[in-house]
This record gives C-alpha cells, structure tokens and sequence, in this order.
C-alpha cells in the first residue's frame, strides 16, 4: 500500500467547544483526482482536556461460541479481510470494552470477534476509498454478516454513519500491532523510541490515512456487476439518526479520497480444500441463488469457495445469508468482492 500524502493543512484545531466543525477542501493532484478534507475534533464540553489514548489490558481469549457459531481468537499478523461493517454508539457509551476499557463513542475504535485486544487495523471504505488505523479494543459484532464494529466516530470518519454499514477491507497493521500488544502487556516494545510508542498510542485517534485502490474493470463486458436474485429486505428498520457529537476529539484529522472501482457482495456458504465437497454444497444450495466456485491458494493449499449471489445491497445478502445458515451451514458469511476478481490484498 503506498504511503499516505500528509496535507500541509493537518494538524489543525478548533476553538469550538460545541458540535464538530467539518471543513472540506477540494483540490486536484498531479497524477491522480483527490479529494482532502480536514476534519476538526473538539475538547470536552466543559474546558476538560481529552485523556490520553487508553490502552487497557492484552487479551486474546478462549474460543467461544454464540448463536451456534465458534470464534476462535489468535495472534493474526496476516489478517485481511472484506466485508460488511456496522458501527455502534449511544446504547454502549461508557460501558467496559472486551479488554477493560472504557468505551467511548467519540474516540476512534472498534470491536472483532477473534484479534488480539489491542490491535491495530486499517479499515477501508470500499464504497468511498476512505481509510483509516482504528484500535481495535473490544469483541464483536455478534450479527451475522458483519466482519467489524465501528465506533461512531470511526463510522463518521469513513462516512458510513447516516448509511449504518459499508463494504470494507480490514488489514492488521503488524508493527504498529505488535507495539501496542507490547505497551498492553507493560513490555517495552523492542527497537521502538518514546515517540514511536506516542505515535502508536495515538495513531487510532482521528488519524485518517488514504491507500490507493487500484482502478480495474467492472465487468467483461463493462457494465456494472448486478444481481439477478430477487429478495425482499424487511419492510422497515431501525432510523439511523446523525445528530452532532458533542465531545471530544482533540486533533484534526484529514481524510484523502481517491477512486475506487466496483466491487460486489456475495454470501459465501464454505471453503474446502477437496473440489467434490465444495460441488456437493454448491449443488444443494442450487436453488437459493446464481452461485460459483472460486479456487483460492492460501499458504500452498488451494481451497475452494462456493460464493452466492453477486447482490445489490446488504439487506439481500443478510436475508441470503440467514437462508444459508438455516441449511446448516453455521460459518456461512457475507464477503465483498473486487470486480476484477482480487483477493483483498489487492484491493478494490
């Protein structure tokens, strides 16, 4: 991933002390189309000063089980992955994160079901090409079909909030990861400076960086991948609301936009590393859905992925998915897919 451009407005602050100011700065590079926009925080309603980063404890966690489904947490400085993210708020504000934090929805966090607490990951909205390193500080989300819970700051930053989900790649940030695992654990963390650490306690805090998605085609024939089952969403949900924050975050912060190409949702129903099981699975769920069989190598093994749809939206892939679960296939999940094909290293 190439190294983000740091604008000569960062680091700016706001001397207001209500609401969040929001200014946008349009601007055309050499080379490539962006957009820049800085993103002012605010103090503490009150003159209170903002507290450092918290850290809280390390913690992986035993496997565990919920709603019939097994999570198995472990040390992944390999993770990457695509899928839907949500983004959690007022209902947990003050509350006990996984690994003794205090959750708070201003700050920039977010909730796994298997990473190490803390880790840190860079989230991309693949919807928009906004990015940006989150610390990831609790477990969850239990909802099926969701790979990420988003604080609602991190959700505003990405620019999913009023949506309430967003096709996303997650990826660990190794170093930054394992420095974070170390402060945790009260370790030093090895050929690291005093700045450094700063730099990492501080990095998930309104710090939005941009990586750039490589444009691709959409389809063979150039049209826009579309869906060709019919489901029907719930007739209604809950209202996402956007009303101002009205607390913290210290520091500007500011987000680069760049083009992002296509990319689809699928619900894959299983992975097998024998093609006749994956066959076998693909021509029992023949009648949910257009599917498809897709070889993947992971680590010298290939493996073979029986993925439904392409889908329009995420009410359709939630429905297909809780069809899928309901034949038996408890790992079944909602994946997004690059229209070029790629894997989520490549990016969208």
């Amino acid at each position: 991933m190439p190294k983000p451009r740091k604008s000569a407005f960062g680091r700016l602050r706001t001397n207001s002390r209500l609401g969040l100011s929001v200014v946008a700065l349009g601007m055309l590079l050499a080379g490539c189309a962006e957009t820049q926009l800085a993103v002012h925080g605010v103090k503490r309603l009150g003159g209170v000063q903002s507290q450092p980063t918290q850290i809280g404890n390390y913690k992986i966690g035993n496997p565990y089980e919920i709603a019939g489904q097994w999570y198995y947490p472990a040390v992944d400085y390999e993770y990457s992955e695509t899928g839907i993210a949500s983004w959690y708020g007022p209902k947990f504000h003050g509350k006990k994160t996984a690994n003794g934090e205090v959750f708070d929805q201003y700050e920039i966090s977010a909730a796994h079901r298997t990473l190490p607490l803390p880790s840190i990951v860079r989230v991309t909205n693949l919807e928009n090409g906004k990015s940006l390193k989150v610390r990831v500080n609790d477990r969850g989300p239990f909802a099926h079909g969701r790979i990420i819970d988003m604080s609602r700051r991190a959700a505003q930053l990405l620019g999913f909030e009023k949506k309430g989900t967003a096709k996303v790649m997650v990826e660990v940030i190794e170093a930054e990861s394992r420095q974070i695992a170390a402060i945790a654990q009260g370790k030093a963390a090895p050929q690291v400076t005093v700045a450094e650490q700063n730099t990492v306690t501080a990095a998930p805090r309104d710090v939005v960086e941009t990586v750039r998605l490589d444009d691709g085609p959409i389809t063979e024939t150039g049209q826009p991948t579309t869906s060709q089952i019919k489901l029907t969403p719930p007739a209604s949900g809950p209202i996402l609301t956007s009303a101002p924050l009205e607390g913290t975050v210290e520091e500007a912060a500011i987000i680069n936009i760049e083009p992002v190409t296509n990319s689809a949702i699928y619900v894959q129903a299983g992975a097998f590393s024998i093609y006749d099981n994956a066959l076998n699975l693909r021509n029992r769920l023949y009648d949910l859905a257009p599917s498809k069989i897709e070889p993947i190598e992971v680590k010298g093994t290939t493996f073979y992925r029986v993925r439904l749809g392409p889908l329009n939206t995420v009410p359709e892939a939630d429905i297909l998915l809780e069809r899928v679960i309901a034949t038996g296939q408890n790992g079944a999940k909602v994946v997004v897919e690059c229209a070029d094909g790629g894997a989520a290293k490549s990016g969208c």
